[in-house]
């Protein structure tokens, strides 16, 4: 199967003003798409624009329904969509904040079921669109100190694959990456040691071959790293498992 061309595409990448989302942005122009750039922070994006050809600003807030509305009216236009939203802070059950918790359920996953739930029927029905969830390696068993974050991954995961089956036999294609650590503002909240580090542009190597690749439906990388999850989680009993995570 051919490579799928960017050349003259558009878009909308969601997350767009920090780490992964923002290095995906230039990656997508490189390659000859234009893109349109959310997140809550107009400035951050104006910046970014600043140095891409031809780039629209659209601030949206995913936990926002009227800022949501709003910004699908633009962005639904598009002929692809990546959702590359994410919060995180490192939070065990015995230390449950249930308002940040709540907040990073609300970005990662509620924040999708948005964007996308006003967005992907539409698509159906003009038999064309490309959607590129960003998961983690999280989203496919539990881990010390995920509260909130490995849950709304699980469900982003879950839901592409619904999407996938649903769409199967129309001209909307659905693709999930999953990665694992990538050094960013988030990950330097976390104390502990982290395999694999990435840098976001080594990150986005991985994203940009999947959006590429139209015959691929999932990634999930680095490896070996990614076969804990991918490949041990299946295998070993969730005790074990358990065990191997918390040490």
């Amino acid at each position: 199967m051919a490579p799928r061309s960017l050349q003259g595409k558009t878009y909308w990448i969601i997350g767009a003003s920090e780490g992964l989302g923002r290095t995906i942005a230039r990656e997508m122009s490189r390659l000859g798409a234009q893109v349109i750039l959310s997140a809550r922070t107009e400035d951050r994006l104006k910046d970014l624009a600043a140095d891409i050809p031809g780039a629209q600003v659209l601030p949206m807030d995913v936990s926002d329904l009227d800022s949501v509305k709003a910004a699908v009216e633009v962005g639904s236009k598009a002929d692809g969509l990546i959702y590359c939203v994410g919060q995180y802070d490192p939070m065990t059950a015995q230390e449950w904040n249930p308002d940040k918790a709540e907040q990073i359920c609300e970005a990662n996953f509620m924040g999708a079921m948005r964007v996308l739930g006003r967005t992907v029927p539409g698509w159906a029905a003009r038999d064309y669109g490309h959607i590129v969830l960003i998961g983690s390696l999280a989203g496919f068993k539990g881990l010390p100190g995920a509260i909130g974050y490995g849950a709304s991954k699980a469900a982003l995961r879950h839901l592409a694959e619904d999407m996938y089956i649903d769409l199967q036999g129309t001209g909307v294609q659905v693709q999930v990456a999953n990665p694992g650590f990538i050094r960013t503002r988030l990950t330097s909240k976390n104390e502990f040691s982290m395999p694999q580090l990435m840098d976001p542009q080594e990150a986005a190597y991985y994203v940009m071959g999947l959006i590429r690749d139209p015959g691929t439906r999932q990634i999930s990388f680095p490896r070996p790293f990614a076969w804990v999850f991918t490949v041990l989680g299946r295998i070993l009993p969730f005790r074990l498992y358990a065990r191997i995570v918390s040490d």
